[in-house]
């Protein structure tokens, strides 16, 4: 039986508010990993000073400890197996060089590829979620590699969405396109990139992240994989990653169709107000200020809803 092995790393933020929702999407992912296939002796989720509601952490994101859970995943998973690597956090770019920054030395794609190299595997999803991410796609690219990033390149180096929605895709069955129970990495990245443009439009911002898929080893990501752009020319890549799939989380939500709607209604505040935290440095304050009362004001009037439906039960 084929085996998923997952890495969930959740690096510095550059900002402790920042740093929070960072840390909720890592613990969002590493809670529903049961449901995606990964037992607990495969997960390794390592987290930057998590608080003391973050359950599960196996370690703290340091060089060192990365280098042990490639290790491991390189003892223990088999050439057909998966490994499935979701970088969550800061990045950095210089001009040259995009690295994911941790605690202690920050690592650069060439630094992860000598990592990757010690794995068996004939398939890899590596997804970097953090900003100035796009470098990592050449860095990484190559044959069995599905590389996912939150922007095309070094000079996006904005807080991103993107994370939390691809999270989000992996989590509940609201990617899941073709109603098959699982949702490829292609439905996760078409979701997640869908999301975070409505996002970005929705506070009437221009989007300071593009994010790229590449599965087809030649270094070049897709902002739209297996779609045709203007010219009819159809992307490369998308092939392997509409095929590449996990067991979607839906589960997690309330089986009673009204109560599960109001459910993912709060999640769809709470994953507002975690946007609008991100944006903040590009909008005016009073706008700011505005939008985050208002979201805050109905997501605490869709939590007494909630409340009182259950109560009724």
């Amino acid at each position: 039986m084929l085996k998923a092995f997952l890495l969930i790393v959740v690096g510095l933020s550059g900002d402790p508010e920042h740093g929070k929702t960072f840390q909720k999407w890592g613990s969002t992912l590493a809670e529903a990993s049961g449901r995606l296939g990964v037992p607990p002796e495969r997960l390794v989720y390592l987290v930057d000073q998590p608080g003391p509601e973050i359950k599960g952490v196996t370690g703290a994101p340091t060089r060192e400890e990365l280098t042990r859970a490639f290790e491991k995943f390189a003892k223990e998973a088999g050439p057909e197996d998966l490994v499935f690597v979701m970088l969550i956090g800061h990045g950095s770019f210089n001009g040259g060089t995009a690295k994911f920054n941790l605690p202690g030395p920050d690592l650069s794609g060439a630094d992860f590829n000598a990592m990757l190299q010690k794995l068996p595997t004939k398939q890899l999803v590596f997804v970097n979620a953090s900003a100035a991410s796009g470098p990592f796609v050449e860095a990484l690219s190559g044959p069995g590699r599905t590389i996912v990033t939150a922007t095309r390149n070094g000079a996006e180096q904005y807080a991103t969405l993107f994370g939390g929605y691809f999270v989000d895709a992996l989590t509940s069955d609201a990617a899941d396109a073709d109603k098959n129970k699982r949702v490829s990495v292609l439905e996760a990245f078409n979701f997640a990139k869908t999301e975070v443009a409505r996002a970005y439009e929705k506070q009437g911002l221009l989007s300071t992240e593009h994010a790229l898929l590449d599965d087809n080893g030649d270094k070049e990501g897709s902002q739209a994989p297996g779609v045709a752009d203007k010219t009819g020319k159809i992307s490369p890549d998308g092939k392997v990653a509409s095929i590449l799939s996990f067991g979607a989380g839906g589960a997690g939500l309330p089986s009673d169709p009204k109560l599960r709607a109001l459910y993912q209604e709060r999640l769809d505040l709470e994953r507002q107000v975690e946007n609008l935290r991100l944006l903040k440095d590009g909008m005016p304050p009073a706008k700011y200020q505005a939008e985050l009362e208002r979201l805050a004001t109905a997501l605490a009037n869709k939590r007494a809803e909630i409340r009182a439906v259950e109560g009724n039960k």
